[in-house]
């Protein structure tokens, strides 16, 4: 169903690489697909291949207003022939923004909840009522978050080892931390994950990892962690800071980045950089997980 493309693995040269003998590579997996971007692709792919070989042909999932989740998923329902159900957290805007424009004219039904009842979205009982009203459905976690989509997202490492050979350390953003625990199954010994939190404030990160780790039925490798403190005031804030540095970067590199989740974990290994996180020598990938439609509302 989803035939996985290659995506360059691009070299990244900037006075603060050379400055402190560091080498930085950027996974371009904002260039998998031009809908399905980046890991929403790894983690809506087995998905899609478990509602199929169930028999389903509508899917349900969760996410807020601007999800590039529910985004991909809405072009992925039209384009495989599955009906998609959007449960947004919060109240519709009569005009619809361009995130929720797009899936509603793929054909997503959107339903709106109260905060209070998304914040339920976790609860069987939660799940079961909406399984109930939409029957017969294959319900997606928020974020594509299950063990399906560690399985895909461990192929991200199989594309970086054919590219590169040796890298000490691998960096991804986290929103559900999904990405990150998938990836730390497939890496290979003596590469450090890192992952960067996007929310703020939110200390189960480590546990939610952890859980998905387990519910593959894999141990736990112990080679990632999660960094909390680059957030840059919470979920979706923007902050001077971070628009200046997207924007030197574009003029270093030419690589577009998101401020929700690449934009702040390059930030973020920029600090970790000047304060001497990375020994001289130092080879990193960074995982470019696209996003970029979320543009439009900012």
């Amino acid at each position: 169903m989803l035939d996985t493309p290659a995506t360059p693995l691009q070299a990244i040269h900037h006075p603060l690489l050379k400055k402190y003998r560091v080498e930085l590579f950027i996974k371009r997996e904002d260039l998998v697909h031009p809908l399905i971007s980046g890991n929403k692709w790894y983690k809506l792919k087995y998905n899609l291949v478990e509602a199929r070989r169930q028999g389903f042909s509508r899917i349900l999932s969760f996410g807020g207003a601007y999800s590039n989740h529910l985004h991909a998923l809405a072009w992925a329902g039209h384009e495989f022939g599955f009906e998609t159900i959007g449960v947004i957290r919060g109240e519709l805007q009569e005009t619809l923004n361009p995130t929720l424009s797009d899936a509603s004219r793929w054909g997503m039904r959107l339903q709106p909840v109260t905060r209070g009842d998304y914040r339920r979205r976790h609860d069987r009982e939660f799940i079961e009522a909406l399984r109930t009203a939409y029957h017969p459905c294959y319900v997606v976690p928020e974020g594509g978050a299950n063990s399906l989509a560690l399985q895909g997202c461990a192929e991200i490492i199989a594309s970086i080892d054919r590219q590169l050979e040796a890298y000490d350390y691998l960096c991804v953003p986290c929103g559900t931390g999904a990405t990150l625990a998938g990836m730390s199954l497939a890496a290979g010994a003596g590469v450090r994950l890192l992952g960067f939190s996007a929310l703020k404030g939110y200390t189960q990160f480590e546990s939610d990892v952890g859980a998905l780790i387990a519910a593959s039925g894999s141990p736990d490798p112990d080679n990632w962690q999660i960094l909390d403190g680059f957030h840059c005031g919470g979920f979706g804030k923007l902050t001077a800071e971070l628009v200046r540095f997207m924007l030197d970067w574009k003029r270093q590199t030419g690589v577009e980045l998101e401020p929700v989740y690449t934009g702040k974990m390059l930030l973020g290994l920029f600090e970790l950089l000047e304060g001497g996180f990375f020994r001289a020598g130092s080879r990193i990938v960074v995982v470019h997980t696209g996003g970029l439609q979320g543009l439009r509302g900012m």
